[in-house]
């Protein structure tokens, strides 16, 4: 490996590239990374992390109505904007000088630089100027939001950048219906503005089991969404007061003070140099790899997101300490991609694992469905009308429990705990044969008894 500046060069320094980098280092390698941002990626900048922090600022406010059912007197509140938005930032530093901290103490060379590919061994160093030579390169690099293509998109701000806004909108519209468009929606409308979200589809959360997507269609209205389905923003104009105004295909149109894309993300890979380098993408830009996130160029490799495989966070973490194992510790590894638990974090959130019901019938055939749909105990003197969905698709033949989906607060804790059953194959006899934890709502989990069946058309 002596005839290269490194042994492995990263692309990248959000969480696959990191973890990757590090790995391959402690095994002995030449290390060294690139990231055109900040050291942390897409979750830690700009993602997982300040968006949850947002999830957590609007469900206070939620917290504080309902506390009077439990005999609390709340009495007058208000929310700072700029303090939330401080403190986040804050932590968000933190959390990206852990991870230079982490690399460097690992051995890891740093480049603040964008990196480009020159060809299967080189890459350049876009502001330094610099040429490096390395025997493996690892593409990380991640996703960015899709764009609008329509006039005035411009004037439309992104998922990136709602964590920069210098103040709360007043009136926002957002363009989507996938996960991050229903949570900030629920997070604006939560902190008190009015919120309107615009989705070309019929019910949001595409992709979702469509009991899970119904039941967040209603909670986002019971939450004061307005929820426009069959409509697309076709025009956004300044108002030069400070407001945009939109134009619905529907014929209607809005004032906001921040129209919020959220519709999709793209692989991060324009003008990346890939075809320099001879690496294949799809159609949409993502780069092709095999189980063991290998390119068709077989010392260049690719983790995370700009595989479009699965786009979550720990899921790039696996892809890197795979490939680490793989390329530097002689242990090919694949990551297993089946049966990775998820959640949306909207109001009440979302934890999935496994297939949608429709999956599971398009590849099993017959299954047997249970699901309830109930008010929390917590509700009962609350005064909250949100509601709590539990069901389990089971394989009809073997009664293999394929798919588990719930919608109500802590579900995404408790999938965590349900995807090792999920993962591990078990039977619905066994879901049955664990003892209930009462009072609670993951009770149900092992507690639902009946099969569902859809109710007779007359």
């Amino acid at each position: 490996m002596t005839d290269f500046d490194y042994d492995l060069f990263v692309i990248g320094a959000g969480s696959g590239g990191v973890r990757a980098a590090r790995m391959a280092a402690m095994r002995g390698a030449r290390v060294a990374i690139a990231e055109e941002y900040r050291v942390g990626g897409t979750c830690v900048i700009r993602g997982c992390v300040p968006k949850k922090f947002l999830v957590y600022a609007a469900a206070y406010g939620k917290a504080f109505k309902e506390a009077e059912g439990y005999g609390w007197s709340v009495g007058d509140v208000s929310h700072d904007w700029s303090k939330l938005t401080s403190n986040l930032h804050d932590e968000v530093d933190r959390l990206s000088g852990i991870y230079w901290k982490n690399l460097s103490n690992s051995g890891v060379e740093i480049f603040q630089d964008r990196a480009e590919l020159e060809d299967r061994h080189t890459v350049r160093l876009v502001n330094g100027g610099k040429t490096i030579t390395a025997k493996y390169i690892l593409v990380a690099v991640g996703g960015s939001p899709a764009s609008l293509e329509i006039e005035g998109a411009e004037l439309a701000t992104s998922s990136n950048e709602v964590f920069l806004l210098k103040s709360r909108p007043q009136k926002v519209v957002i363009a989507g219906g996938g996960y991050i468009a229903c949570e900030f929606a629920q997070v604006f409308a939560g902190l008190g503005s009015d919120v309107c979200q615009i989705y070309r589809g019929d019910t949001v959360l595409r992709g979702f089991d469509d009991d899970i997507r119904a039941h967040i269609h209603g909670e986002l209205k019971r939450s004061g969404v307005r929820v426009m389905t069959h409509a697309n923003i076709v025009r956004i104009e300044d108002t030069f007061n400070g407001q945009r105004r939109v134009f619905t295909d529907t014929g209607e149109e809005l004032e906001a003070d921040v129209v919020i894309q959220a519709v999709g993300r793209d692989a991060h890979t324009k003008g990346l140099g890939l075809d320099k380098a001879g690496v294949e993408t799809s159609d949409n830009g993502a780069i092709i790899v095999d189980r063991f996130s290998r390119t068709n160029i077989d010392n260049i490799y690719a983790v995370g997101d700009v595989t479009n495989r699965i786009n979550l966070t720990p899921v790039a973490i696996r892809e890197g300490a795979a490939f680490a194992a793989t390329v530097f510790g002689d242990e090919p590894t694949a990551f297993d991609h089946a049966d990775v638990a998820s959640a949306v974090f909207t109001q009440p959130p979302v934890g999935v694992v496994g297939l949608t019901e429709h999956e599971a019938r398009k590849t099993f055939g017959d299954v047997d469905i249970y699901k309830a749909t109930f008010k929390p105990m917590k509700n009962a003197l609350s005064g909250s009308e949100s509601r709590m969905l539990v069901k389990l698709v089971v394989k009809q033949d073997d009664q293999r429990v394929v798919g588990v989906h719930m919608a109500g607060d802590d579900s995404p804790e408790i999938i965590q705990a349900v995807g090792i059953a999920v993962k591990a194959g078990l039977t619905k006899a066994q879901f049955d044969a664990t003892c209930a934890v009462h009072p609670t709502v993951a009770e149900e989990l092992v507690t639902l008894k009946e099969k569902w069946t859809p109710p007779e058309i007359s």
